[in-house]
Protein backbone atom coordinates (compact mmCIF):
# COMPACT_ATOMS: atom_id res chain seq x y z
CA UNK A 1 0.00 0.00 0.00
CA UNK A 2 1.48 3.15 -1.00
CA UNK A 3 1.52 6.33 1.31
CA UNK A 4 0.69 9.76 0.15
CA UNK A 5 3.72 11.81 -0.21
CA UNK A 6 4.32 14.45 2.94
CA UNK A 7 3.97 17.67 2.13
CA UNK A 8 6.47 19.84 1.53
CA UNK A 9 8.02 21.74 4.81
CA UNK A 10 6.75 25.06 4.68
CA UNK A 11 9.68 28.17 3.80
CA UNK A 12 10.73 30.28 6.31
CA UNK A 13 9.82 33.50 6.21
CA UNK A 14 12.40 35.62 4.49
CA UNK A 15 14.40 38.05 7.19
CA UNK A 16 14.98 41.20 7.37
CA UNK A 17 18.25 41.25 5.39
CA UNK A 18 17.23 38.74 2.45
CA UNK A 19 14.02 41.47 2.31
CA UNK A 20 16.16 44.44 2.38
CA UNK A 21 18.71 43.07 0.13
CA UNK A 22 15.62 42.14 -2.70
CA UNK A 23 14.59 45.42 -2.17
CA UNK A 24 17.90 47.40 -2.75
CA UNK A 25 18.12 45.04 -6.10
CA UNK A 26 14.73 45.22 -7.47
CA UNK A 27 13.23 46.11 -10.69
CA UNK A 28 10.88 48.13 -9.32
CA UNK A 29 13.55 50.70 -7.07
CA UNK A 30 15.82 50.75 -10.48
CA UNK A 31 12.95 52.32 -12.18
CA UNK A 32 11.57 54.81 -9.78
CA UNK A 33 15.22 56.31 -9.83
CA UNK A 34 15.60 56.40 -12.85
CA UNK A 35 12.44 58.65 -13.30
CA UNK A 36 14.01 60.56 -10.36
CA UNK A 37 17.06 61.23 -12.17
CA UNK A 38 15.40 61.87 -15.64
CA UNK A 39 13.13 64.81 -13.65
CA UNK A 40 16.19 66.28 -11.61
CA UNK A 41 18.31 66.59 -15.30
CA UNK A 42 15.11 68.16 -16.57
CA UNK A 43 14.25 70.44 -13.56
CA UNK A 44 17.98 71.39 -13.49
CA UNK A 45 18.09 72.18 -16.88
CA UNK A 46 15.15 74.92 -16.58
CA UNK A 47 16.27 76.52 -13.52
CA UNK A 48 19.49 76.67 -14.63
CA UNK A 49 18.22 79.71 -17.47
CA UNK A 50 17.57 81.78 -14.47
CA UNK A 51 20.53 80.83 -11.62
CA UNK A 52 23.32 80.12 -13.78
CA UNK A 53 24.90 76.78 -14.20
CA UNK A 54 27.34 76.09 -11.28
CA UNK A 55 24.45 77.59 -8.99
CA UNK A 56 21.95 74.83 -9.90
CA UNK A 57 25.01 72.06 -10.59
CA UNK A 58 25.56 72.61 -6.71
CA UNK A 59 21.94 72.54 -5.52
CA UNK A 60 20.72 69.45 -7.82
CA UNK A 61 24.20 67.25 -7.85
CA UNK A 62 26.46 67.82 -4.81
CA UNK A 63 27.04 65.54 -1.90
CA UNK A 64 26.14 68.06 0.23
CA UNK A 65 22.84 68.12 -1.08
CA UNK A 66 20.27 65.21 0.51
CA UNK A 67 16.98 67.27 -0.62
CA UNK A 68 16.19 69.92 -2.89
CA UNK A 69 13.01 71.97 -3.27
CA UNK A 70 13.14 73.07 -7.59
CA UNK A 71 12.44 76.84 -8.67
CA UNK A 72 11.57 77.82 -11.89
CA UNK A 73 10.85 81.31 -13.18
CA UNK A 74 11.95 82.53 -10.16
CA UNK A 75 8.40 80.94 -8.26
CA UNK A 76 9.36 78.28 -5.72
CA UNK A 77 7.87 74.42 -7.07
CA UNK A 78 6.52 72.75 -3.24
CA UNK A 79 7.82 69.43 -4.36
CA UNK A 80 10.96 67.86 -1.88
CA UNK A 81 13.20 66.08 -4.39
CA UNK A 82 16.32 63.73 -3.22
CA UNK A 83 19.43 65.11 -3.99
CA UNK A 84 20.69 63.84 -7.78
CA UNK A 85 24.20 62.83 -5.94
CA UNK A 86 22.53 60.47 -3.81
CA UNK A 87 20.31 59.21 -6.49
CA UNK A 88 22.96 57.94 -8.65
CA UNK A 89 25.16 56.61 -5.83
CA UNK A 90 21.43 54.34 -4.33
CA UNK A 91 21.47 53.28 -8.27
CA UNK A 92 25.17 52.67 -8.68
CA UNK A 93 24.19 50.24 -5.89
CA UNK A 94 21.17 48.81 -7.02
CA UNK A 95 22.86 47.47 -10.25
CA UNK A 96 25.68 46.36 -8.34
CA UNK A 97 23.45 44.13 -6.10
CA UNK A 98 20.98 42.97 -8.67
CA UNK A 99 24.05 42.08 -10.90
CA UNK A 100 25.63 40.08 -8.38
CA UNK A 101 22.41 38.65 -6.71
CA UNK A 102 19.96 37.99 -9.87
CA UNK A 103 22.10 37.13 -12.76
CA UNK A 104 21.41 33.66 -13.91
CA UNK A 105 24.25 31.86 -14.73
CA UNK A 106 24.32 30.98 -18.59
CA UNK A 107 26.17 32.73 -21.59
CA UNK A 108 23.32 34.00 -22.76
CA UNK A 109 22.98 37.04 -20.26
CA UNK A 110 26.42 37.82 -20.31
CA UNK A 111 25.97 40.76 -22.41
CA UNK A 112 23.75 42.39 -19.86
CA UNK A 113 26.26 41.89 -17.06
CA UNK A 114 28.53 43.58 -19.32
CA UNK A 115 26.18 46.64 -19.58
CA UNK A 116 25.35 47.17 -16.06
CA UNK A 117 29.07 47.29 -15.79
CA UNK A 118 28.90 49.91 -18.22
CA UNK A 119 26.21 51.96 -15.93
CA UNK A 120 27.93 51.37 -13.40
CA UNK A 121 31.04 52.26 -14.54
CA UNK A 122 29.39 56.00 -15.80
CA UNK A 123 28.19 56.86 -12.65
CA UNK A 124 31.71 56.09 -10.81
CA UNK A 125 32.94 58.34 -12.85
CA UNK A 126 30.35 60.94 -12.48
CA UNK A 127 31.14 60.62 -8.77
CA UNK A 128 35.18 60.95 -9.13
CA UNK A 129 34.80 63.76 -11.47
CA UNK A 130 32.38 65.46 -8.75
CA UNK A 131 35.13 64.80 -5.58
CA UNK A 132 38.47 65.32 -7.55
CA UNK A 133 37.95 67.70 -10.52
CA UNK A 134 39.31 71.05 -10.80
CA UNK A 135 37.57 73.85 -12.21
CA UNK A 136 38.43 77.51 -13.31
CA UNK A 137 38.63 79.65 -16.11
CA UNK A 138 41.26 81.80 -18.17
CA UNK A 139 40.00 85.74 -19.06
CA UNK A 140 42.23 86.04 -22.45
CA UNK A 141 42.15 89.33 -24.54
CA UNK A 142 43.07 89.10 -28.47
CA UNK A 143 46.69 89.46 -28.41
CA UNK A 144 47.40 88.49 -25.09
CA UNK A 145 48.46 84.98 -23.53
CA UNK A 146 48.08 83.75 -20.09
CA UNK A 147 49.34 80.13 -18.19
CA UNK A 148 47.07 80.68 -15.16
CA UNK A 149 43.43 79.82 -14.55
CA UNK A 150 41.53 81.21 -11.65
CA UNK A 151 39.00 79.13 -9.60
CA UNK A 152 35.41 79.43 -9.09
CA UNK A 153 35.00 79.67 -5.19
CA UNK A 154 38.06 78.79 -3.59
CA UNK A 155 39.26 82.37 -1.83
CA UNK A 156 43.13 82.35 -0.47
CA UNK A 157 45.36 84.40 1.13
CA UNK A 158 48.60 84.81 -0.65
CA UNK A 159 51.51 86.04 0.91
CA UNK A 160 55.13 87.42 -1.29
CA UNK A 161 58.01 88.99 -0.48
CA UNK A 162 58.37 92.11 -3.09
CA UNK A 163 62.00 91.93 -4.66
CA UNK A 164 62.68 94.35 -7.22
CA UNK A 165 58.84 95.38 -7.03
CA UNK A 166 57.71 92.67 -8.28
CA UNK A 167 56.34 89.85 -5.67
CA UNK A 168 58.35 86.68 -5.06
CA UNK A 169 58.70 83.64 -2.89
CA UNK A 170 54.30 83.59 -3.13
CA UNK A 171 53.45 81.66 -0.10
CA UNK A 172 49.56 80.67 -0.23
CA UNK A 173 47.24 79.76 2.81
CA UNK A 174 44.65 77.33 1.10
CA UNK A 175 40.48 78.10 1.18
CA UNK A 176 40.16 75.16 3.95
CA UNK A 177 41.93 77.17 6.74
CA UNK A 178 39.57 80.04 6.32
CA UNK A 179 36.10 78.95 5.82
CA UNK A 180 35.92 77.82 9.24
CA UNK A 181 37.11 80.80 11.11
CA UNK A 182 33.35 81.77 11.90
CA UNK A 183 32.50 84.01 15.06
CA UNK A 184 35.47 83.94 17.52
CA UNK A 185 37.61 81.36 15.57
CA UNK A 186 41.15 82.22 14.76
CA UNK A 187 44.35 79.79 13.30
CA UNK A 188 47.81 80.93 13.52
CA UNK A 189 49.10 79.62 9.71
CA UNK A 190 52.69 79.10 10.38
CA UNK A 191 55.39 80.37 7.59
CA UNK A 192 58.61 78.78 7.93
CA UNK A 193 59.92 80.69 4.82
CA UNK A 194 59.14 84.13 6.46
CA UNK A 195 60.22 85.68 9.23
CA UNK A 196 56.36 85.54 10.30
CA UNK A 197 53.55 83.64 10.87
CA UNK A 198 49.85 84.73 10.04
CA UNK A 199 46.53 84.95 12.49
CA UNK A 200 43.82 84.69 10.59
CA UNK A 201 39.88 85.51 12.02
CA UNK A 202 36.10 86.35 11.44
CA UNK A 203 36.29 85.05 7.77
CA UNK A 204 32.65 85.96 5.75
CA UNK A 205 31.98 84.55 2.75
CA UNK A 206 30.35 87.40 1.24
CA UNK A 207 31.10 90.67 2.88
CA UNK A 208 31.46 94.56 2.24
CA UNK A 209 33.84 96.71 3.94
CA UNK A 210 32.34 99.37 5.23
CA UNK A 211 33.65 103.34 6.51
CA UNK A 212 32.42 103.89 10.33
CA UNK A 213 31.60 107.39 8.82
CA UNK A 214 28.72 105.62 6.90
CA UNK A 215 27.32 104.85 10.51
CA UNK A 216 27.97 102.61 13.52
CA UNK A 217 29.48 99.27 13.01
CA UNK A 218 27.10 96.39 14.18
CA UNK A 219 28.20 95.09 17.74
CA UNK A 220 30.67 92.61 18.08
CA UNK A 221 32.17 93.90 14.49
CA UNK A 222 35.69 94.96 15.07
CA UNK A 223 37.03 98.52 14.02
CA UNK A 224 39.86 98.73 12.35
CA UNK A 225 41.42 101.92 11.11
CA UNK A 226 38.05 103.72 10.49
CA UNK A 227 36.70 100.96 8.85
CA UNK A 228 34.49 96.95 9.85
CA UNK A 229 33.29 94.05 7.54
CA UNK A 230 29.34 94.34 7.05
CA UNK A 231 28.19 90.76 6.37
CA UNK A 232 25.60 90.36 3.05
CA UNK A 233 23.57 87.72 2.27
CA UNK A 234 25.35 84.83 -0.08
CA UNK A 235 24.66 85.44 -3.21
CA UNK A 236 22.38 83.07 -5.84
CA UNK A 237 25.67 82.84 -8.23
CA UNK A 238 28.73 81.86 -5.93
CA UNK A 239 31.06 82.93 -7.93
CA UNK A 240 29.96 86.54 -7.35
CA UNK A 241 30.29 86.19 -3.07
CA UNK A 242 33.08 88.75 -2.44
CA UNK A 243 34.82 87.50 0.99
CA UNK A 244 36.55 89.34 3.92
CA UNK A 245 38.65 88.25 6.99
CA UNK A 246 40.41 89.80 9.62
CA UNK A 247 44.14 89.16 9.84
CA UNK A 248 47.22 90.14 12.22
CA UNK A 249 51.25 89.22 11.71
CA UNK A 250 52.62 87.54 14.30
CA UNK A 251 56.46 87.04 14.42
CA UNK A 252 58.86 85.12 15.46
CA UNK A 253 59.56 87.00 18.79
CA UNK A 254 55.52 85.73 19.68
CA UNK A 255 54.65 90.53 19.18
CA UNK A 256 51.39 90.38 17.00
CA UNK A 257 51.32 93.28 15.06
CA UNK A 258 48.17 95.20 14.73
CA UNK A 259 44.98 93.74 13.18
CA UNK A 260 44.12 94.32 9.58
CA UNK A 261 41.20 93.51 6.83
CA UNK A 262 41.49 91.65 3.85
CA UNK A 263 38.89 91.95 1.32
CA UNK A 264 38.84 89.81 -2.48
CA UNK A 265 37.58 93.19 -3.44
CA UNK A 266 40.39 95.34 -2.55
CA UNK A 267 42.74 96.70 -5.40
CA UNK A 268 45.78 96.53 -4.02
CA UNK A 269 47.05 93.83 -1.32
CA UNK A 270 48.56 95.14 2.36
CA UNK A 271 51.73 96.11 2.85
CA UNK A 272 53.76 94.63 5.83
CA UNK A 273 57.51 95.23 6.73
CA UNK A 274 59.31 92.74 8.62
CA UNK A 275 63.27 92.40 9.37
CA UNK A 276 63.85 95.31 6.80
CA UNK A 277 61.62 93.35 4.30
CA UNK A 278 58.37 94.45 2.54
CA UNK A 279 55.80 91.58 2.03
CA UNK A 280 52.62 92.03 0.50
CA UNK A 281 49.39 90.48 1.50
CA UNK A 282 45.96 89.57 -0.59
CA UNK A 283 43.13 87.61 -0.37
CA UNK A 284 41.71 86.50 -3.97
CA UNK A 285 40.71 83.74 -5.86
CA UNK A 286 43.38 80.72 -5.59
CA UNK A 287 45.26 80.88 -9.29
CA UNK A 288 46.61 77.12 -10.63
CA UNK A 289 49.11 77.55 -13.20
CA UNK A 290 49.19 75.41 -16.61
CA UNK A 291 52.20 73.91 -17.73
CA UNK A 292 51.63 76.11 -20.89
CA UNK A 293 50.50 79.25 -22.28
CA UNK A 294 47.74 80.26 -23.57
CA UNK A 295 47.70 83.31 -26.32
CA UNK A 296 44.61 83.99 -27.82
CA UNK A 297 45.09 84.66 -31.75
CA UNK A 298 41.18 85.63 -32.95
CA UNK A 299 38.06 85.97 -31.70
CA UNK A 300 35.00 85.62 -33.78
CA UNK A 301 30.91 85.36 -32.50
CA UNK A 302 27.57 84.73 -34.77
CA UNK A 303 24.52 85.67 -33.64
CA UNK A 304 21.08 84.51 -34.17
CA UNK A 305 19.25 86.87 -37.07
CA UNK A 306 17.68 89.63 -35.16
CA UNK A 307 18.93 89.00 -31.43
CA UNK A 308 21.95 89.40 -29.44
CA UNK A 309 21.79 85.47 -28.43
CA UNK A 310 25.18 83.61 -29.91
CA UNK A 311 24.76 81.12 -32.17
CA UNK A 312 28.53 80.54 -32.54
CA UNK A 313 31.46 81.65 -30.62
CA UNK A 314 35.49 80.33 -32.09
CA UNK A 315 38.54 81.13 -30.20
CA UNK A 316 41.95 80.62 -32.60
CA UNK A 317 44.62 80.26 -29.99
CA UNK A 318 48.25 79.25 -30.05
CA UNK A 319 49.42 76.93 -27.16
CA UNK A 320 53.02 77.69 -26.35
CA UNK A 321 54.91 75.03 -24.52
CA UNK A 322 59.07 74.47 -24.03
CA UNK A 323 59.11 77.00 -26.81
CA UNK A 324 57.21 74.74 -29.00
CA UNK A 325 54.24 76.50 -30.51
CA UNK A 326 50.53 74.72 -31.75
CA UNK A 327 47.70 75.97 -33.56
CA UNK A 328 44.22 74.90 -31.92
CA UNK A 329 40.25 76.31 -32.22
CA UNK A 330 38.28 76.16 -29.30
CA UNK A 331 34.58 76.72 -30.00
CA UNK A 332 31.04 75.82 -28.76
CA UNK A 333 30.81 72.39 -27.89
CA UNK A 334 34.46 71.57 -29.12
CA UNK A 335 36.91 71.69 -26.58
CA UNK A 336 40.96 71.56 -26.22
CA UNK A 337 42.26 68.49 -24.60
CA UNK A 338 45.27 68.75 -23.73
CA UNK A 339 48.24 67.69 -21.14
CA UNK A 340 44.58 66.08 -18.51
CA UNK A 341 43.08 69.32 -18.81
CA UNK A 342 40.33 70.28 -20.87
CA UNK A 343 39.33 74.06 -22.43
CA UNK A 344 35.85 74.99 -22.95
CA UNK A 345 34.63 78.15 -25.12
CA UNK A 346 32.18 79.73 -22.18
CA UNK A 347 31.74 82.83 -22.86
CA UNK A 348 33.30 85.94 -23.80
CA UNK A 349 33.42 89.54 -23.10
CA UNK A 350 34.42 93.00 -24.13
CA UNK A 351 37.39 94.88 -22.68
CA UNK A 352 37.56 98.98 -23.21
CA UNK A 353 35.51 100.91 -25.73
CA UNK A 354 35.56 102.40 -28.82
CA UNK A 355 38.43 101.99 -31.65
CA UNK A 356 40.58 100.52 -28.92
CA UNK A 357 38.36 98.20 -27.61
CA UNK A 358 39.07 94.47 -27.79
CA UNK A 359 37.40 91.22 -27.69
CA UNK A 360 38.17 88.49 -25.05
CA UNK A 361 37.50 84.83 -24.56
CA UNK A 362 36.90 83.05 -20.95
CA UNK A 363 37.74 79.29 -20.88
CA UNK A 364 36.22 77.40 -18.52
CA UNK A 365 39.41 75.23 -17.23
CA UNK A 366 38.92 71.53 -15.95
CA UNK A 367 40.92 69.00 -14.80
CA UNK A 368 39.74 65.94 -14.05
CA UNK A 369 41.15 62.56 -14.26
CA UNK A 370 37.75 60.80 -14.78
CA UNK A 371 36.68 62.77 -18.40
CA UNK A 372 37.02 59.98 -20.99
CA UNK A 373 35.95 57.59 -18.45
CA UNK A 374 32.26 58.23 -19.79
CA UNK A 375 33.16 58.07 -23.33
CA UNK A 376 34.57 54.32 -22.13
CA UNK A 377 31.34 53.35 -20.27
CA UNK A 378 29.84 54.21 -23.23
CA UNK A 379 31.99 51.85 -25.38
CA UNK A 380 31.08 49.05 -22.65
CA UNK A 381 27.71 49.29 -22.82
CA UNK A 382 27.63 49.22 -26.37
CA UNK A 383 30.05 45.86 -26.40
CA UNK A 384 27.21 44.33 -23.45
CA UNK A 385 24.46 45.54 -25.85
CA UNK A 386 26.17 43.74 -29.00
CA UNK A 387 27.05 40.72 -27.07
CA UNK A 388 23.92 40.46 -25.90
CA UNK A 389 22.23 40.33 -29.50
CA UNK A 390 24.53 38.25 -30.78
CA UNK A 391 23.66 35.79 -27.96
CA UNK A 392 19.83 35.85 -28.67
CA UNK A 393 20.16 35.21 -32.19
CA UNK A 394 22.84 32.14 -32.02
CA UNK A 395 20.14 30.98 -29.63
CA UNK A 396 17.01 31.93 -31.80
CA UNK A 397 18.91 30.25 -34.26
CA UNK A 398 19.86 27.06 -32.53
CA UNK A 399 16.05 26.36 -31.07
CA UNK A 400 14.66 27.29 -34.28
CA UNK A 401 12.91 23.82 -35.73
CA UNK A 402 14.93 22.36 -38.47
CA UNK A 403 12.50 21.36 -41.76
CA UNK A 404 11.58 17.62 -41.97
CA UNK A 405 13.89 15.69 -44.57
CA UNK A 406 11.91 13.72 -47.05
CA UNK A 407 13.18 10.28 -48.84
Amino acid sequence: MEHPPLPAAPKPPPTLATRLLGFLSGLGLATVLLVLLGLLTWLATLEQIDSGLHHTLRKYFDWRAWYLIPELGGKTVPLPLPGGYWVCALLALNLTLGGLLRWRRDWQRTGVLIAHLGIIYLLVAGAVAHHFSQRGHMLIAEGAASDAAEDYFEQVVEVAEVKDDKPAAIQVIGGKYLTDLTDAASRRVRLPALPFDVELSAYLPNAEVKALASGASPAGVAVIDGYYLLAKAAELNAEANTPACVARIVGRDGRNSEPFLLSSTARQPFSVRSDGRVFTVLLRKRLWLMPFSVRLDKFTAEFYPGTMKPSKYVSNITRSESGRDAKAVIQMNEPMRYANLTFYQASYQQLGQGPSARMASVFEVVRNPADKWPQYSLYVVTFGLLVHFITKLAGFIQDRPRPAQHD
